[in-house]
This record gives C-alpha cells, sequence and structure tokens, in this order.
C-alpha cells in the first residue's frame, strides 16, 4: 500500500446544532465547516441534519449539493453520507440528492455530450 495513503487519519465529520456528538466523530455547526473536512479529502463519512437554526449559513442539504457538485464536475471521491435529520421534507430532499451522488460517483461524474 502507498506509504502516503496508510499515513491518512480518516475523519468522520457530524453536523448538527442540537444533538450529542457521537464518540469518534467530529462535531461541526455549519455547512462551510463540513465542506472544509470535505477539502482536505480526509473526510471518510459524514452524517447530517438539515435544520441547523440559521437557514443564512446554511443547512445540511447544502453540504449534499456540494458534494453532488464536486462528483460530477470534479470526480471528487465522496465519503460514506447519513442522514439523521427529523425533518421528513428535507432528509427525503437529502435522500434524493445521495441516490443522485452514488449514481454520478458509479459513472464517473457527468457523461460528456
Amino acid at each position: 500500500m502507498n506509504r502516503r495513503l496508510s499515513a491518512i487519519q480518516w475523519r468522520r465529520i457530524f453536523l448538527d446544532d442540537e444533538r450529542p456528538t457521537p464518540e469518534g466523530w467530529i462535531r461541526t455547526s455549519w455547512p462551510a465547516e463540513v465542506i472544509a473536512w470535505l477539502e482536505t479529502g480526509t473526510a471518510q463519512a459524514v452524517s447530517l441534519d438539515h435544520d441547523l437554526g440559521d437557514d443564512a449559513r446554511g443547512t445540511g442539504y447544502d453540504v449534499i449539493c456540494w458534494i453532488e457538485e464536486a462528483v460530477a464536475l470534479r470526480g471528487f471521491d465522496p465519503p460514506v453520507i447519513t442522514v439523521h435529520s427529523a425533518n421528513p421534507s428535507a432528509r427525503a430532499k437529502m435522500l434524493a440528492g445521495i441516490r443522485s451522488i452514488e449514481r454520478l460517483a458509479t459513472r464517473g461524474g457527468l457523461e460528456s455530450p
């Protein structure tokens, strides 16, 4: 195995404004924080809430949209994504986004015209 790859410390990122952070996860409060972790390439998993108390700063769905675009346009390798939101309609929208991410990741991004 590549020495550099074996030296990566994989992270699990938890986005929430109220729930306690599970052991072994890094707590974040805003989408920008999650995206910053994703950009490091060390996030192996993210667990997302939708409603974070200040929609002007974003929601968990914003992270889904960022991942979807990164996979489609830049070949980003997405982490395992789970949703722990109690908001039923937002949860459904986020899960649909995850399905889209999975399809794009399987295809290797957007198809060329």
